[in-house]
């Protein structure tokens, strides 16, 4: 099996979700080639105390420019604050680096277009997002549905990403709750891709928004216990149109008590509808309907049912480390030079989610309905 030498920019939760991730490969089937971290760069040199004990002899550096001149990296996987995204993206794509990294594609719309321009400019590098919820079997049959006509017209689409870790106001502030470097979307920026990668790669762009943003706390406390300014949005609820002409209601909240990271899709249409949270990561709720007949729910339990195969019995759960992975085996894949089962999300559409999330920042300031450029 063919190595795909990889390094790693940004040494935090998802840069060892990813070495996890390469480590459980033997768990996939008949794959291509598999990826091996063989360098990792962070500013804070703890942060690669854990990636150097479990992979001993791997090149540690606080400067990424290292891992971009070694010609035996053929691939960077990069998770940083969101106001380092268009720098040390457009660096990886012009070092000919293929990359895949973090939303939102950078702090904001004119640096994501830095970004996709940098790729537009570089063919050769193939440049994914990460987005791991479509992933999970439900939403892959939910795709398969959109694809064959399943729901007739469809009548409105809700998707949604909420989380609870920010309802604690003694939560110290960390970059995410801080514009400078989290950017002005706030949670749309930071969950926001997760929630609009499907309706996106549907065909289900948004003409307009109305918003609703809350900033919940605007202060949290700081590591001296002092309050400090948290100048972010905490929930952000998105009514837009469309362009298919049906409403879609589109939410991301770090502060929706009782949820612990539940990403869910509901689509209702004239012929079926389908409902699907990963608070019940195996039950797929569907509703098809005949003129004149029972509306009535149905629940099926799908099991371990993967784009790409594991070793894992279908009868089994699916949960977030098996996204993770089927997710990277995407972009293995497609590294590979075949045409991925399910690809990862790409630069486009996480410009498209630009666009809608500075339309939403216009649409809180005016209170009004914005068309989306």
């Amino acid at each position: 099996m063919r190595e795909i030498k990889f390094g790693v920019i940004g040494c935090g939760l998802m840069g060892r979700e990813f070495a996890s991730a390469a480590a459980r490969w033997m768990h996939l089937l008949d794959m291509p080639a598999k990826p091996v971290i063989v360098g990792v760069s962070d500013v804070n040199s703890s942060a690669m105390e854990w990636f150097a004990t479990h992979h001993p002899g791997i090149t540690t550096t606080t400067n990424y420019q290292d891992l971009l001149a070694d010609p035996n990296i053929e691939a960077i996987y990069c998770a940083v604050p969101h106001n380092l995204h268009e720098q040390i993206y457009v660096d990886c794509i012009r070092a000919g680096k293929h990359l895949f990294a973090e939303k939102p594609f950078g702090i904001d719309l004119p640096a994501a277009q830095n970004i996709v321009e940098a790729v537009n400019q570089n063919p050769q590098v193939i440049v994914r997002c990460s987005s791991e919820f479509p992933f999970f079997p439900a939403a892959q049959r939910i795709t398969q549905m959109v694809s064959e006509g399943a729901f007739g017209q469809i009548i409105e689409l809700k998707a949604g990403f909420c989380h609870s870790s920010d309802l604690d106001p003694n939560k110290p502030i960390n970059w995410k709750r801080r514009a400078e470097t989290n950017g002005e979307y706030g949670c749309m920026g930071d969950l926001g891709l997760h929630v609009l990668h499907l309706p996106l790669r549907f065909g289900f762009h948004s003409k307009n928004v109305r918003a609703l943003l809350s900033n919940i706390f605007p202060t949290r406390p700081n590591s001296a216990g002092n309050p400090e300014n948290c100048d972010t949005w905490d929930n952000a609820i998105l009514g837009c149109e469309s362009a298919q002409g049906f409403p879609m209601l589109l939410e991301t909240k770090r502060i929706s008590p009782g949820d612990t990271d539940s990403w869910y899709i509901k689509i209702l249409g004239t012929k079926s509808s389908v409902d699907f949270s990963t608070k019940h990561p195996k039950t797929l709720r569907t509703m098809p309907y005949q003129p004149g007949g029972k509306q009535a729910w149905h629940e099926e339990d799908l099991g371990y049912q993967t784009a790409y195969p594991t070793i894992t019995g279908h009868i089994f759960e699916f949960g977030f480390s098996d996204a993770i992975l089927q997710m990277w085996a995407s972009f293995i894949d497609e590294l590979s030079g075949n045409k991925p089962k399910f690809q990862c999300a790409t630069p486009e559409e996480a410009l498209a989610s630009h666009h809608l999330f500075t339309a939403a920042l216009e649409s809180q300031r005016t209170g009004q309905t914005v068309t989306i450029a």
